[in-house]
């Protein structure tokens, strides 16, 4: 992996990543194909709307379908038939998510949902399979947390997390598989700097920001912030993990991030929301019965080409597989379509124009998302 800022506007960054042939346009947002598939859109459409770079969960992928079948394939690439570049996350987030699993400094210890079996994940065998996957940015172990949490606790998540980002390093040996490291710490601006200089001084190909957009106020996502990103290398690609939303994506992008996931996108599509240039919508409201124009008279994706809200209105309150697929794909499209939007402001050095006429759509009263 290569990394290059082209330009900056402030502390916002247009770059980019190459992994060999594969050029990715930074900022960059990466579809969530947590079971190596993006949920409900087949790779053709990712494809069709430019995404080079996609998030899959190694947590996940190792209960099913397992190593010993990614190993048959030769890599996840070949097993998924995604010839586009994938970063694995490492399964921190189902750490953090599961209930009753038991954290030591060894690992994890949880009951598989599958059969019911106890799994321990270890820092070693994380990266072990992450090395068999092939991705071409694989994530250490780390120990992601609720945001209100005593110091102490918050503490020893920093500390082990540090210990398993050692641990994941000795064990990768892919020298065409990029490794990052994530920054722990809550909301605690102590902890969020010990554990960003204790992660450089271990040392990475990029660094992720952890723990945050998982329940805190936003505006305290921004003060962490505030104190994180200066503190990472200006070389490195940063990545904060899990935010999809445009409003809080422009404000880190301003802040310097350069990478984001998230399953906002995708799950809102599923459940009737479309994302549009003026907002949100709720295609599941009768306003749209009889609506001839398209989901946004500015996309150019599959489904606005070729159908109305009617016809979507329709499929969605039909439960129909069929309208879930083209809200998807009309959200992904929008969101290819805002990141590159973004990138263009940078590069010609009007992104807070570009920011405050977002934000005076997207910060409007909306329609309820769920």
């Amino acid at each position: 992996m290569k990394f290059e800022v082209l330009h900056t506007f402030s502390a916002a960054r247009a770059g980019i990543l190459k992994f060999g042939d594969i050029e990715v346009a930074t900022p960059v947002f990466m579809p969530v194909a947590t079971n190596a598939t993006v949920k409900a859109v087949p790779h053709l459409f990712l494809k069709e709307m430019g995404y080079e770079l996609i998030l899959s969960n190694t947590f996940h992928l190792m209960l099913r379908p397992g190593e010993d079948v990614i190993k048959r394939f030769g890599g996840l690439h070949r097993f998924m038939g995604w010839e586009g570049a994938i970063l694995t996350d490492s399964g921190g987030f189902q750490v953090f998510s599961i209930s009753g699993r038991s954290i030591t400094d060894e690992g994890v210890l949880f009951k598989s949902p599958i059969d019911g079996s106890k799994i321990l994940l270890t820092p070693e065998r994380v990266m072990r399979f992450q090395n068999v996957l092939g991705s071409n940015i694989a994530m250490v172990l780390d120990e992601c947390t609720k945001p209100y949490i005593p110091y102490e606790e918050a503490k020893e998540a920093v500390e082990r997390t540090l210990k398993w980002s050692m641990e994941c390093k000795k064990v990768h040996t892919r020298e065409d598989q990029a490794l990052f490291g994530i920054v722990q710490g809550a909301l605690y601006e102590e902890l969020r700097k010990l554990s960003v200089f204790k992660t450089l001084e271990i040392g990475f190909d990029g660094y992720a920001i952890g723990g945050l957009s998982v329940g805190e106020r936003f505006d305290e996502t921004l003060r962490i912030l505030d104190v994180v990103l200066p503190l990472l290398p200006f070389e490195a690609p940063r990545y904060f993990m899990g935010l999809g939303t445009p409003e809080l994506i422009l404000e880190a992008v301003e802040r310097g991030v350069d990478m984001f996931d998230c399953v906002y996108p995708t799950r809102v599509g599923r459940h009737g929301v479309a994302m549009t240039w003026k907002g949100k919508l709720n295609m599941r409201s009768a306003a749209y019965k009889e609506d001839k124009n398209p989901i946004d008279e500015r996309c150019g994706c599959y489904t606005c080409r070729n159908f109305s809200r009617a016809y979507i209105h329709h499929l969605i309150t039909r439960k129909e597989v069929t309208g879930m697929t083209l809200l998807t794909i009309h959200n992904l499209w929008f969101m290819k379509e805002f990141m590159q939007e973004m990138r263009e402001s940078i590069l010609k050095g009007m992104f807070s124009r570009f920011k405050e006429e977002v934000l005076s759509s997207w910060c409007k009263p909306t329609v309820e998302v769920m």
